[in-house]
């Protein structure tokens, strides 16, 4: 058993490349380098080869602008929300309380859309293979 006061600290984790980011991110090298180009994430250093050095923590953010933009928010919006995370004192409550209530307005008119999209869906099963008019067709238009 190792004495606590002569235990070593643990190592901080190395940093990645873009590539070695990328891929612990689940993206591909592409959207790393289009995220840095947005200015969604920055590397920390680069080596003396000019290679780009990101912190561990930086997959973490690119999974989660990458979950945000398949939940339907811009990249705009992401950053907005991310330059609030890195800057907590800039939050103004009243800011954010409008911007999400205009999310959430928006998120419930593309809910309504996907219910009738389904509603038609369902009736086109429902109604068997022979069908005049595109039920689908008429919920999306």
């Amino acid at each position: 058993m190792v004495h606590p006061a002569t235990e070593r600290p643990a190592a901080a984790a190395p940093p990645l490349t873009s590539g070695q980011l990328a891929h612990a991110a689940g993206v591909a090298l592409s959207t790393v380098r289009f995220y840095e180009r947005q200015g969604l994430v920055a590397p920390e250093r680069r080596t003396t080869g000019g290679y780009r050095l990101f912190e561990p923590e930086t997959a973490r953010r690119v999974r989660f602008i990458r979950r945000a933009q398949e939940l339907g928010f811009t990249l705009r919006e992401v950053r907005d929300v991310l330059q609030l995370s890195d800057r907590p004192e800039l939050i103004a409550f009243d800011d954010v309380a409008e911007q999400v209530g205009a999310k959430l307005d928006e998120l419930d008119e593309r809910i309504g859309d996907l219910q009738r999209v389904r509603s038609a869906l369902a009736a086109l099963v429902a109604s068997g293979p022979v069908h005049p008019e595109c039920p689908v067709i008429e919920a999306i238009a």
